[in-house]
């Protein structure tokens, strides 16, 4: 009654609304799948696309510029037009309903490459010529000098990555197969797709999903802006 009220505040059922919920889906379990994957897929795409990014613009060429173009074009393609092939690839791995099979299409996209090179066009390339000289090898500019510098860039990344990790649906749909790997989306949509909506408790698992990505968003809503201008640090 309350959810169909338009309530803002938690209800007078929220108490009941929260046992139904845990005791008859595994929510914890669901939470954790979803914090581990979003994780593991933030972490990795960083490293990856932050690394290719500073490749592309601060070590660049003809070469790497037409191979660049090339990438951005990827992004043209729908998900949709890889799905088959990606879920054969998977299933032949044998990966089905592990982390590798959430994370590994997204650990590389054009779009944060593109970021990550975009904004290493304010970096000062003053201090690789030093650092050079002193003797630090190539991956140590990234390492230590780089990667410090691009601090706002690599905030306003994770928040990306993980917002698009923690809310992805239709691939998980397709290759978590097991409710014991199941994601928060899919349990939102295993509730509301029986004959009978229990829309106190889908209102509550709602709110479970919501509220991660809220906390994150808040706690880097500076980060992601000055990030988002390309703002070096």
């Amino acid at each position: 009654m309350d959810v169909a009220n338009g309530k803002l505040t938690f209800g007078t059922y929220a108490a009941e609304n929260f046992i139904r919920l845990t005791t008859e889906n595994d929510l914890w379990g669901t939470l954790g799948n979803s914090f581990l994957y979003a994780l593991v897929q933030a972490v990795l795409a960083l490293f990856i696309c932050s690394l290719a990014g500073f490749g592309f613009e601060l070590y660049h060429d003809k070469e790497k510029d037409r191979l660049f173009g090339i990438l951005l074009l990827a992004m043209m393609v729908p998900q949709v037009a890889t799905m088959i092939p990606l879920f054969r690839m998977i299933s032949k791995m044998k990966l089905l309903n592990t982390v590798w099979a959430f994370i590994l299409p997204s650990i590389s996209t054009p779009f944060l490459i593109m970021m990550f090179r975009q904004n290493s066009r304010n970096f000062p390339t003053e201090i690789m010529e030093a650092a050079r000289v002193d003797g630090v090898s190539e991956f140590g500019i990234f390492w230590k000098i780089y990667m410090p510098i691009m601090k706002a860039t690599y905030a306003a990344a994770a928040v990306i990555t993980f917002m698009n990790a923690w809310n992805s649906y239709l691939w998980p749909k397709v290759v978590m197969t097991d409710n014991r790997a199941q994601t928060m989306p899919m349990l939102i949509a295993n509730l509301s797709s029986g004959y009978v909506t229990d829309y106190g408790e889908l209102m509550m698992g709602v709110l479970f999903c919501s509220v991660p990505t809220m906390v994150i968003f808040f706690i880097l809503q500076k980060q992601f802006a000055e990030g988002i201008t390309g703002s070096v640090k």
